[in-house]
């Protein structure tokens, strides 16, 4: 009788264990560009940086970006942190360039500035380029006419 009960709560807590491990999916995984980019701008505004470089593509310029985001955040003042923690994401424009790359035009509902992002699939795994942000104009996903430079 002891053995019984004894293999029915070893067997009880296995179930659960697995259960558990179930419901755990690993969220440093993201699904799509869109899964990327949003887990990546939704840790930046709630100011947890070391979970918003999981999703980011690992090269020294976007680390060394990362790293001037993140003392940015810390120097401003605390209204203007929550702000951006209660802010959500507002997704303008989507461009999928081919099969790995992705641009995006988003803003946050608390400052509404538009920002580029590129998200890029590298070994199965979708990561924001983060350089993007910075390096791009803006017009570029729109159709610009060649002008003449004005250099002899």
């Amino acid at each position: 009788m002891k053995k019984i009960v004894v293999l029915s709560s070893l067997l009880i807590a296995l179930l659960i264990i697995s259960c558990k491990d179930e419901d755990k999916k690993d969220s440093t995984i993201a699904e799509s560009s869109i899964d990327a980019a949003r887990n990546f701008i939704r840790a930046a505004l709630d100011g947890k940086f070391k979970e918003a470089r999981m999703f980011m593509f690992t090269d020294s310029v976007n680390a060394n970006y990362m790293d001037v985001a993140e003392r940015s955040f810390e120097r401003v003042d605390q209204p203007t942190k929550d702000g951006y923690r209660a802010s959500s994401i507002n997704i303008h424009e989507k461009k999928e360039m081919n099969d790995s790359t992705t641009i995006l035009i988003y803003s946050n509902s608390f400052k509404n500035d538009h920002d580029t992002l590129k998200i890029l699939r590298i070994n199965s795994q979708w990561l924001v380029d983060f350089k993007y942000l910075y390096e791009h104009d803006r017009d570029t996903l729109m159709s610009k006419p060649i002008s003449k430079d004005s250099l002899p």
